[in-house]
């Protein structure tokens, strides 16, 4: 034994397989988010997308930032939306959450 060199213990040897463990342990996290986080998000997009497109004069909407109205005029990237008699305001398509069913302003 030298002064300055420290004895190595050899550690046991692995069972056989244990060389793949951490990398199916890997692959079934990315199954585990994907189906949990990743796919609905991608969902959830699409139907938001297909809203979006949808959109059409004379729909009731309700906007992100909870106001409610009739849809009066439909551009590229813009709505008019009439949320009173005689108030209109101009809203981002991207923004509109849902589309109501008809006669619910009424019900309001």
């Amino acid at each position: 034994m030298s002064l300055f060199i420290s004895d190595a213990l050899a550690e046991g040897a692995a069972g056989p397989g244990s060389e793949g463990l951490p990398l199916l342990f890997l692959i079934g996290m990315f199954v585990i988010m994907y189906f949990f986080l990743i796919r609905p998000q991608v969902k959830r997009q699409k139907e938001q997308r297909k809203l979006v497109e949808g959109l059409k004069k004379g729909d009731e909407v309700q906007t992100m930032g909870g106001l409610v109205g009739r849809i009066a005029e439909v551009g590229d990237n813009f709505l008019k939306v009439e949320i009173a008699d005689d108030t209109v305001v101009s809203i981002r398509r991207t923004s509109v959450e849902a589309v109501l069913p008809k006669g619910s302003l009424k019900e309001m």
